[in-house]
């Protein structure tokens, strides 16, 4: 199933998870599309990224809220930072592997871990002093109560 493409929603692929940003993707999208290569391939770790990963939200209403949704697994709420104005819900922080080895040949590396961000423009507004945020099993839960609004009126012409 395709999604639209935006800002705002995640791009499905295989192997998108909750921290790949879009370099990433368009790596592993390419990649896939190209034969496989004998021999050792260290490119993918020549560019090493300045850019945080993006987090994957989900953003949905119900009548009274929005709720904003992220998985956040492994990552403590001491390493979250989460904030909001005009409109606008940054959620920032830090995966860390917690495993500080130094590996000198990777076989396999598909986690990321590192800074990660993501702004998202709320689609209604909301009373940002009426939040409340929640990280449980991994994913934070960020609810806002929705500013009510006046139905349209009518109005009379002489």
């Amino acid at each position: 199933m395709a999604r639209k493409q935006n800002d705002d929603l995640l791009i499905e692929d295989e192997l998108a998870a909750a921290f790949l940003n879009d370099d990433e993707l368009s790596q592993s999208e390419s990649q896939a599309s190209q034969p496989a290569q004998q021999g050792n391939d260290d490119s993918w770790d020549e560019a090493e990224e300045d850019f945080p990963g993006q987090l994957a939200v989900d953003v949905y209403e119900t009548e009274e809220k929005l709720v904003v949704k992220a998985r956040t697994a492994g990552v403590n709420k001491e390493d979250l930072d989460v904030s909001i104005s005009d409109g606008i819900l940054t959620i920032s922080g830090t995966l860390s592997s917690g495993d500080d080895s130094d590996a000198t040949n990777w076989h396999i590396q598909e986690c990321y871990w590192g800074e990660f961000s993501r702004t998202v423009a709320l689609p209604v507004a909301v009373k940002e002093d009426e939040v409340e945020a929640m990280l449980k099993d991994g994913v934070l839960t960020i609810s806002f109560g929705k500013v009510k609004q006046e139905q349209a009126k009518k109005i009379t012409i002489n």
